[in-house]
């Protein structure tokens, strides 16, 4: 299969002036790759991503209005073949798990280097999900410990409950 020559189409959403003009930096000395737009909330990344089609959105995770989560779940259900990476300061939990729960393909820390910004941009065009080194120690941590018995965080712990009693509440659907 030969690679695309066509650029990957960028939307940038962020609430900070300083930031988007980094990346408008940093993305503009890259060939391949074409910033198409920026939004400065939630609502406006909605927007603009249902009107320019990019085919990667870097979403900032805390945005006036309408959250980055939020603004996420509402572009991928109109369009699901846009792919989001979370760019964020945040690297809870909670905040992780949200970003994921909600359709996000990746999640870098805004303290993250061009060079792993433009390589978390590629992934996510190509279909693939990725994440900061810091978050993907964490989540080895999360999902392994020695002896190959899983840790548990309040994060799990939480989850894990709810799928029991999602387990042992009867279905109103049939045939479940």
């Amino acid at each position: 299969m030969e690679p695309s020559t066509e650029p990957i189409r960028v939307l940038v959403a962020d609430d900070h002036p300083v930031f988007r003009r980094g990346m408008r930096a940093i993305l503009g000395a890259e060939p391949e790759i074409e910033l198409v737009g920026e939004a400065t909330d939630g609502e406006e990344a909605v927007a603009l991503a249902l009107d320019l089609r990019p085919d990667v959105i870097l979403m900032d995770l805390n945005m006036p209005g309408v959250t980055g989560i939020e603004a996420t779940r509402r572009v991928l259900e109109a369009s699901p073949d846009i792919g989001i990476l979370m760019l964020t300061m945040f690297e809870d939990d909670k905040s992780i798990f949200a970003a994921m729960r909600a359709g996000a393909r990746g999640y870098v820390l805004k303290g993250a280097d061009g060079a792993e910004t433009l390589r978390a941009i590629h992934a996510v065009a190509n279909g693939e999900a990725i994440f900061s080194p810091e978050i993907t120690r964490r989540f080895t941590g999360y999902f392994a410990a020695p002896g190959g018995e899983p840790k548990t965080s309040s994060v799990q712990a939480s989850e894990e409950s709810a799928y029991r009693t999602s387990e042992n509440t009867p279905s109103t659907h049939p045939g479940e």
